[in-house]
């Protein structure tokens, strides 16, 4: 009798998303996924996900899939390959491997990855060759550097408040974030506390995001200004009596100070920084200083600028001027990452990692492959590369760097996907990769409190095979040191990470789907003190040396002497110019996340185009009709694209939500060849949203 296979089954989204959401995977009678859900019973996910998972078997049967191991015969980027068997591209890649290591040592091989999927062992197993066999480490500075920093200056520790605890607010400010497109979950919450509380939602950003469309009160103020208007909402909180005077003394450094401080950041000072009117910045202040069940939901977009860590720490700084951290519904939240304490050493062979080998970094992709010695750290070469997870001749900044480094000759480059992306088109090998659904995996919830087991839920298409297949394979070609951790499945991965981190087994965690590790009320509010020392809330970071969850090897980055003692406006910016009169922000779309998504039809239809959206006003200056062809540029490159007016972007900046493929632009240029790798004070990063251009109608 042949066995039906299940109506449903239970998963959880892999995507670089705080939401991590958990799933419900319903199947045709013929096996076939048929639609995600949300869980009903995942007091996070609530039953909602965002509209591109839901469509997930668009990608998942997707005819443009990789399914055959591919050998490049063509030009690099020109897409012509012929298919190989498994077994004669692992051999390739070990030799090519060995080769460079023989030549050059091992640290010209450079595995290279990121959030492709956030599954601790399909993302993290990379660590474990790269730690077994000496290669060059990576620096992760996409995305998180500048938030992680900023946050943790101030509390001590990347954790905050049950995210849960949105519904039972009064008041939620959003800043920094678009949650209608990037974290649904966020809004379920919020959107709960409006219809069962009447809270009121403040929302902070620089154009007016659909997130903010919905919005009691919104503020749309210049891109890397945030610093300010926290400063003037502080400035108004003591000056009017609405500051938590016992609270600042009992769990803060240096209230007096940070009072004497702010008595110039006036809401007029902050008004000529931020574009914001006095008016809207005194009403802010008010409703925050009025409502004490105040949480700050704060997103990673506002500190993507090279003064993000100051304005995240000023943003956070406000909650502990209100105590709003004493009600259950206040505080401020950005990641919870600290609260997950787990053993992965068979996972990332941890033990064998030498601190010694260089750890490249990330953003720098483009120098480090054009031979800049300053990023190679003195070191050899880069003359090979495994690239799981990411795809970073369309997601890295600098791009004309990034493509010229991928078109060397001498580089032997092996990308593990699932579509023939940017970066496998200039691979010399392509390995078909399989999907989440096709394999099993854990996840952390960074947006929550939730360890979530993503079981293999259907057979993948014949010939894709798994990250930890790959990595276990190349590493019994290539000679490593031994560990165990090579010879285990997925399964036995996360069994014994489990049993090792004292959070039961597999087999628990399959019967229950997800574990809930929200720490206490008392921890989770700080209400026995911060994460520091001194368990204050420090006003007073000592940047450069104050504690964050990923710190480099050497000396901080940048301008870090001269950031500022307390919150303050930085003007570390790129800045706009006579010559480059803009200011470029490249916001998250939302039917893409990253470069995922924008293969399916379905999310290239909701988005249209690439554009630019700026003000009519700014445009007239131009010349620049709506709707015109344009490109826009900088030193670093020119992008051609097309414009579309919106009252609702703040003066002087443009918005392009992406992320397009490159050849979705007319010149095959995608708008990451405008931003810039320069790391970022005090410890790394790239400003994607701090970009100065010009426009020009074609």
């Amino acid at each position: 009798m042949t066995r039906q296979p299940p109506k449903s089954t239970f998963s959880a989204c892999p995507h670089d998303c705080p939401s991590t959401c958990a799933l419900e995977v319903h199947f045709y009678p013929h096996g076939d996924v048929r639609r995600l859900n949300g869980a009903r019973d995942n007091a996070y996910t609530a039953g909602v996900i965002c509209a591109k998972v839901a469509r997930y078997p668009e990608r998942l049967y997707h005819p443009e899939r990789l399914i055959k191991p591919l050998r490049r015969v063509g030009q690099k980027g020109e897409g012509r390959f012929e298919e190989i068997t498994w077994e004669a591209a692992l051999d390739l890649i070990a030799e090519k491997f060995l080769a460079a290591e023989a030549e050059f040592g091992a640290e010209s091989v450079w595995p290279y990855h990121y959030a492709g999927t956030m599954g601790l062992v399909q993302r993290d197993s990379i660590h474990r060759l790269r730690h077994a066999k000496g290669y060059s480490r990576q620096f992760d500075t996409f995305c998180t550097n500048m938030a992680w920093t900023g946050f943790v200056a101030g509390t001590g520790k990347l954790a905050g408040p049950d995210p849960r605890e949105m519904a039972l607010s009064d008041q939620i400010v959003i800043w920094g974030t678009n949650p209608v497109a990037t974290q649904v979950n966020v809004m379920t919450h919020a959107i709960a506390a409006r219809k069962k509380r009447g809270a009121r939602l403040i929302v902070v950003d620089v154009y007016e995001t659909e997130t903010m469309k919905q919005a009691d009160l919104g503020l749309v103020l210049k891109p890397g200004t945030d610093a300010a208007l926290a400063c003037a909402i502080m400035h108004v909180l003591f000056r009017d009596g609405l500051a938590d005077r016992d609270y600042l003394e009992k769990y803060t450094d240096c209230p007096a100070e940070l009072e004497q401080h702010l008595k110039d950041k006036t809401p007029a000072w902050a008004a000529q920084i931020t574009g914001l009117t006095v008016e809207r910045i005194e009403e802010a202040a008010r409703l925050i200083g009025a409502v004490k069940k105040t949480y700050f939901r704060l997103g990673y977009g506002f500190t993507r600028a090279r003064n993000g860590a100051v304005g995240m720490h000023a943003a956070a700084s406000i909650a502990a001027v209100t105590g709003c951290w004493q009600e259950e519904g206040g505080g401020a939240f950005h990641n919870n990452g600290a609260i997950y304490v787990l053993n992965k050493e068979m996972i990332e062979a941890g033990s064998l990692r030498d601190p010694a080998v260089r750890a490249l970094d990330q953003s720098l992709i483009g120098r480090i492959l054009t031979g800049d010695e300053a990023a190679l750290q003195g070191g050899p070469p880069v003359k090979a590369m495994l690239i799981q997870n990411t795809n970073p001749v369309s997601v890295a900044p600098e791009q004309e760097l990034v493509k010229r480094g991928f078109a060397r000759e001498d580089l032997f480059t092996v990308v593990h996907e699932q579509f023939l992306t940017e970066t496998a088109a200039m691979a010399d090998i392509v390995l078909p990769a399989t999907q989440f659904l096709e394999h099993d995996d854990i996840y952390k919830g960074g947006g929550h409190q939730y360890l979530m087991l993503g079981p293999k839920a259907v057979e993948p298409p014949e010939g894709a095979r798994e990250n930890i297949f790959v990595i276990n394979e190349i590493a019994r070609r290539v000679d490593p040191k031994p560990h165990p951790g090579f010879d285990m499945s997925a399964r036995d991965q996360i069994d014994w990470m489990l049993r090792n981190s004292g959070y039961g087994t597999l087999a628990e965690l399959e019967a229950g789907k997800w574990l809930d590790l929200q720490p206490d009320f008392t921890t989770a509010h700080y209400l026995n003190g911060f994460g520091h020392a001194d368990g204050k809330f420090h006003f007073k970071p000592d940047w450069g040396r104050c504690a964050s969850p990923n710190k480099p090897d050497g000396e901080p980055f940048g301008r870090w002497q001269t950031m500022p003692e307390l919150p303050d406006q930085w003007d570390s910016l790129e800045q706009a110019d006579d010559q480059h009169p803009f200011r470029l922000v490249t916001a998250p779309a939302r039917s893409f996340l990253n470069s995922t998504f924008n293969e399916t039809e379905s999310s290239q239809k909701k988005e249209g185009r690439p554009e630019v959206w700026l003000r009519p006003d700014d445009a007239a200056l131009f010349g620049i009709p709506d709707g015109a062809k344009v490109k826009m540029g900088n030193r670093r490159g020119i992008v051609t694209l097309h414009a579309r007016f919106r009252e609702d972007v703040a003066p002087g900046t443009v918005i392009s939500e992406g992320l397009w493929p490159n050849d979705a632009f007319e010149d095959g240029r995608g708008i990451n060849t405008l931003t810039g790798a320069d790391p970022v004070a005090p410890y790394g990063g790239a400003a994607f949203h701090d970009t100065a251009v010009w426009v020009r109608s074609v």
